[in-house]
């Protein structure tokens, strides 16, 4: 399949993050105003660290607005809207551990569901045209990888999946019905990695959910051992495959979709096309960093898939967008981060 590259002259945009420091979004805040974009930012700081901030405007040198809301109260995001005069908008602010999902349901479904419909209802009535949304490659639910953005999707194996593929059906429905709101779905697999300085990185609050905070603070003597949820799928090793990318490839990702000139709703995958195993992960983790890692095989954890990886042809080709850095490259950085953490 072909598509039309878009290629625009990029202007700067004033662009509102939600959810903009936690992980993936304080990564592609450092690569907008890289680009020449205003930033402002929104979070509850329910997952993420106010710390963050100071950290930003260290990195890209510039004072960056920020307001703590959560994203579910209408009325103080309404005034914001007015305040501020926005161009596009990146939403991240959703809750995102699979495993918690399961057995936190009504707070996924509230959060991640209601969050979007309130931003989408707020961009249309504002004339902000451009929404880039935080979905996922769960809601491929159980399909047979590599999955292309026109694989089908299957009822999702978890609810954190379920709250994704609901805001997609929303964002589809409003675009078809509001000519000039142009919401662009960014189906990423798993980001993990770092910055480079160091200063930024992936830090939950409390017990991670996601792999290499995990291994990365099992190393730091934090935790006392990982666990490898299952070895007995069908894959090279036993052990889950997923489809790992660096958090700054993702990133440079959500700018590429901002910037292009897409009508209507569009939907891209952001990945590398490849899977590794979390075992493979492991060892590479312990190769490139000399150290070697405490773990157990426990059982399989609810709501996981055997296998996920991206066809990622889409996205190179329209948005000019593809990954550039390796396992290698992802273990170092979210090790360095690690250590640098106080």
């Amino acid at each position: 399949m072909f598509y039309d590259r878009i290629i625009i002259e990029v202007i700067s945009l004033k662009i509102l993050v939600t959810g903009g420091l936690g992980y993936i979004g304080s990564h592609t805040i450092v690569e907008l105003v890289k680009k020449g974009h205003d930033v402002v930012i929104v979070d509850d700081l329910s997952n993420a660290q106010l710390e963050t901030l100071d950290k930003l405007e260290s990195i890209t040198n510039k004072r960056l607005p920020f307001y703590e809301m959560n994203v579910t109260d209408e009325k103080r995001m309404e005034a914001l809207f007015i305040q501020e005069s926005f161009d596009a908008l990146i939403h991240f602010a959703g809750f995102k551990a699979v495993g918690e999902s399961v057995y936190k349901p009504l707070e996924y479904y509230y959060n991640n569901v209601v969050s979007t419909m309130i931003l989408a209802k707020l961009c249309i009535k504002h004339h902000v045209a451009k929404f880039i949304f935080s979905s996922s490659a769960t809601v491929y639910g159980d399909g047979v990888a590599p999955f292309s953005e026109t694989s089908p999707l299957l009822r999702t194996t978890n609810p954190y999946g379920e709250t994704k593929a609901m805001s997609e059906r929303i964002l589809m429905d409003t675009a078809f019905a509001n000519k000039g709101f142009n919401p662009v779905l960014l189906r990423y697999f798993n980001p993990i990695g770092a910055h480079e300085s160091g200063l930024l990185g992936e830090l939950p609050n409390g017990v991670p959910n996601n792999l290499m905070p995990y291994v990365t603070q099992v190393a730091k003597g934090i935790r006392e051992k990982l666990s490898v949820y299952g070895n007995d799928y069908d894959t090279i090793d036993g052990t889950g495959v997923r489809d790992y990318i660096h958090v700054v490839d993702l990133a440079k990702g959500h700018v590429a979709a901002v910037e292009a000139d897409l009508n209507g709703a569009n939907v891209f995958n952001l990945g590398t096309g490849k899977g590794t195993s979390v075992l493979e992960i492991i060892k590479a983790f312990e190769s490139e960093n000399n150290i070697k890692l405490n773990y157990q095989i426990v059982d399989r954890r609810a709501g996981d898939i055997a296998t996920s990886y991206a066809d990622v042809k889409k996205a190179k080709e329209v948005l000019g967008w593809e990954a550039k850095l390796g396992i290698k490259e992802m273990v170092r950085d979210a090790w360095h981060f690690e250590k640098n953490i106080k």
